[in-house]
């Protein structure tokens, strides 16, 4: 997810307090598991925010193996929620859910451009998601948020674990997708476990460093500008 980081003063703490008793109990909800069955249709879905006041939420579906698009959606909308760090995923989750709805071809999973598990309180943008949807999902991230690992090798297909800092939990796999590019932080989010998350990225690789889910999601997000612009 591409995310506005305004300036501005400290968050209200009454506001942080709500939004971490709510991400608590969603995470009680949070199940990760081997997927059901192979799946055949697997969605992409990426968040920005045009403006401060704006967002864009952009879902795409491709079959699988053979990543064919099958369908694009969006959502352009109002962003009421302030920005708060940590809650991203509370900002972002009506508009994602507007563009879900506007899918006719429902995805078996959801690569998620953000963190599953990842994240502090172990409820990133996927995992929250897949909560309010009760569907497979996983994160696929540019950049860490949370936890230590040590450097995979520089050839693409390398693996290294991501740790919580404290406890040494397994919370995601570093993946290098290209060779010699920086990696992915790839985390399960809800009904889909580490390896079912791990598993889809290296499939949905066709040598960029994204992959192609959340790399045409990013895609047609700019597409899709340009027709806000323009309306």
């Amino acid at each position: 997810m591409a995310y506005y980081r305004p300036p501005g003063p400290p968050p209200d703490p009454v506001l942080v307090r709500e939004l971490t008793e709510r991400q608590q109990q969603m995470r009680q909800q949070v199940r990760h598991e081997p997927l059901p069955g192979e799946p055949r249709l697997i969605a992409g879905c990426d968040s920005s925010f045009p403006t401060p006041d704006t967002i864009l939420s952009v879902f795409v579906v491709l079959q699988l193996p053979t990543l064919e698009l099958v369908e694009k959606v969006y959502s352009y909308g109002p962003v009421d929620m302030p920005y708060v760090p940590g809650f991203l995923s509370f900002r972002e989750a009506p508009n994602v859910m507007e563009a879900f709805s506007k899918l006719k071809n429902p995805p078996d999973v959801i690569m998620v451009d953000g963190h599953g598990i990842a994240h502090p309180r172990r409820m990133g943008i996927a995992a929250h998601l897949g909560v309010l949807l009760d569907m497979p999902t996983f994160g696929v991230a540019k950049q860490k948020l949370t936890g230590r690992f040590t450097e995979p090798g520089t050839e693409r297909g390398s693996i290294a674990p991501l740790l919580d800092n404290k406890t040494d939990e397994v919370i995601g796999q570093v993946i290098r997708s290209k060779d010699k590019v920086l990696p992915l932080f790839v985390s399960p989010g809800h009904r889909c476990d580490q390896a079912a998350a791990t598993r889809l990225t290296l499939a949905c690789l066709r040598g960029y460093k994204l992959p192609e889910p959340t790399r045409l999601a990013d895609h047609w997000a700019e597409q899709f500008k340009k027709e806000v612009r323009e309306a």
